[in-house]
């Protein structure tokens, strides 16, 4: 599966003054990484965001978000977002920055 190029070049402007995030190719798409948690990643023309269990309701009160599934199976504390939903820097900006939170808070692997 291909994902979204221009919208892997966007998070990658998001993430870029965070020397802790790397980039690794999974899930048929692409994955951002801060220090060995995955934070978000672009998979087909969508932004998976890890928001953690706490944060998941709240996150899927927003527009455009719905429950993030791994071949059918839910994936708990994890969103994603639509392309429509994060097509404003600033909207994707904190999306990522979501995630990015999130995933800096975990213990690094």
């Amino acid at each position: 599966m291909a994902f979204d190029e221009g919208l892997a070049e966007r998070v990658r402007t998001c993430l870029a003054r965070d020397a802790a995030v790397t980039e690794r190719r999974m899930f048929g798409g692409i994955a951002f990484l801060c220090a060995g948690n995955m934070a978000v990643g672009v998979t087909g023309d969508d932004l998976m965001v890890r928001v953690g269990p706490d944060a998941a309701e709240d996150a899927l009160a927003r527009p455009g978000a719905r429950p993030a599934d791994m071949a059918g199976r839910p994936m708990r504390g994890w969103v994603v977002v639509t392309a429509v939903a994060v097509a404003e820097d600033a909207a994707l900006a904190e999306w990522v920055g979501r995630g990015r939170a999130f995933a800096a808070g975990l213990p690094p692997k």
